[in-house]
């Protein structure tokens, strides 16, 4: 086993990777706050963690692994969601949650697991953890790095002398640059909240400071600690998380006296055509949209992976087009490819090297040409399964129903089965009575040249999508 090397964002360098203990490596992720539907941009860390998850298993076996992504349920947009719409907060965070969880399968992202197993804990909810955010609050206000005003705990920032590592900033132009909340019961602008009160309208929960709700940040320290130990291995996210969330979790676990995470891991942003994602600039839109518009959800993994985790991401119509064109063509090379390939030393070697999906996916390239350099009697199993294997371990080319059917949709089986089977079937009758076969000569190659495979033979005709099928190019035939 080779080594893989991550860039850690705490150290700003690419390391080794050396988990604590190899047969029980663990990953933090943080999740989605339960709300509404996740934007394009939402579903980057998804796919990015889900590929590093993959690797992973690869890596230490499946067994050996747990990773772990939050669900945020105690927010105060969902609060305000539910005061918009009249509807109950459970209904909210309910219906988010599934949306959410639907919409990430539709892109291939496999749910989180503890030590490889599907396990509820693996999605922990922060409502079921309140006791441990409110047990680890204690514990800061006992060590003298929280204190207790008006209905409120606060973390002292100051408390804690590394606070700005994680992002390179000094506590002094935080202050002067940031925009902190300034209200009369804190000692110091910048301290935050791990705990606030609650009213009749809002959550709440008892707790030695009266009726309240946790702080967004002590929920995942709390959770994190309570489902993979005081200290573990990967922790990831969007940088836009850097700070203040992942500092201010760094700070307080680590003033609770816990190890927390070795390697901080995030994925840059998203833009759309060039530009920043926004509702103003009228180019926002969620992962649902995407797939109600008909843009496949492998196809937008396989963008997403196109650009490497670390830089700016741009989705555009051209790399969409581009992206449903090559899987197309590689899923008519591995049409009926089994379980027993062998994943390219190359496309390991490349994940290998701090997630570096943009070299994996061309490696694939370079697999999926050398196969259409064979005639397809020269294609050994070895051939197609090996391809197959090396795109699922960054989970394309899966071979289930919610990732592969997109290429046989319903439109390209009524097309291809129906219409052109039936008028091939009319033709070679014809032409074993005139013995004629030029139309169906012709007919043939056309539906080949639009990248139809045609089986015939003397009982059966079967049209299948090849690996340079042009739906396009196959309706205008009919």
């Amino acid at each position: 086993m080779t080594t893989i090397k991550l860039f850690n964002t705490k150290t700003r360098t690419k390391e080794d990777f050396v988990p604590i203990n190899a047969d029980d490596v663990r990953m933090y992720v943080c999740g989605p706050t339960v709300y509404d539907r996740a934007h394009l941009g939402n579903a980057r860390p998804v796919i990015v963690f889900d590929v590093l998850y993959r690797l992973l298993c690869k890596e230490f076996g499946v067994g050996n692994v747990t990773y772990v992504r939050n669900f945020t349920d105690v927010d105060d947009k969902i609060n305000a969601r539910a005061a918009e719409t009249g509807r109950s907060i459970g209904d909210i965070t309910a219906e988010t949650t599934q949306w959410f969880l639907d919409d990430m399968a539709a892109v291939g992202a496999l749910q989180p697991s503890i030590r490889g197993e599907a396990h509820q804990k693996a999605m922990p909810r922060a409502t079921a953890y309140i006791a441990e955010m409110i047990a680890m609050t204690e514990d800061l206000i006992a060590k003298g790095h929280a204190y207790a005003a008006e209905g409120h705990v606060l973390f002292r920032v100051r408390s804690y002398e590394k606070y700005g590592a994680l992002s390179g900033r000094s506590v002094d132009d935080m202050i002067a640059g940031a925009r902190v909340e300034v209200a009369p019961y804190k000692e110091d602008p910048m301290d935050f909240v791990l705990w606030k009160p609650s009213d009749a309208d809002t959550p709440g929960w008892d707790s030695p400071w009266g009726k309240g709700r946790p702080g967004w940040h002590i929920e995942c320290s709390a959770m994190a600690e309570a489902l993979l130990g005081s200290e573990f291995d990967i922790h990831g996210g969007g940088n836009d998380l850097q700070f203040p969330h992942h500092e201010n979790e760094i700070a307080q676990s680590t003033c609770a006296g816990h190890g927390f995470a070795r390697y901080w891991m995030h994925n840059e942003m998203l833009q759309v055509e060039g530009k920043k994602m926004s509702k103003s600039l009228g180019n926002f839109f969620t992962v649902r949209d995407l797939l109600d518009q008909g843009v496949p959800g492998e196809v937008i993994r396989f963008v997403m992976l196109s650009t490497h985790y670390r830089k700016p991401m741009d989705w555009t119509e051209k790399k969409r087009a581009e992206a449903e064109k090559t899987l197309r063509k590689w899923r008519g090379l591995v049409n009926g490819a089994g379980d027993s390939g062998v994943v390219s030393d190359k496309v390991i070697a490349a994940l290998e090297d701090d997630l570096n999906t943009p070299l994996a996916i061309s490696e694939l390239h370079q697999l999926a040409q050398a196969l259409l350099k064979k005639e397809r009697s020269e294609r050994t199993e070895k051939d197609v399964d090996d391809l197959a294997a090396s795109a699922r371990l960054l989970g394309l080319l899966s071979d289930n129903a919610t990732m592969g059917a997109w290429v046989f949709d319903g439109a390209v089986e009524q097309l291809a089965v129906s219409h052109f089977v039936d008028l091939l079937g009319a033709l070679k009758a014809e032409a074993m009575e005139t013995k004629d076969f030029s139309k169906l000569d012709a007919l043939k190659k056309a539906l080949v040249d639009a990248g139809l495979e045609v089986r015939m033979s003397k009982s059966e005709i079967a049209l299948l999508p090849g690996p340079d099928f042009d739906k396009e190019k196959v309706e205008a035939l009919r």
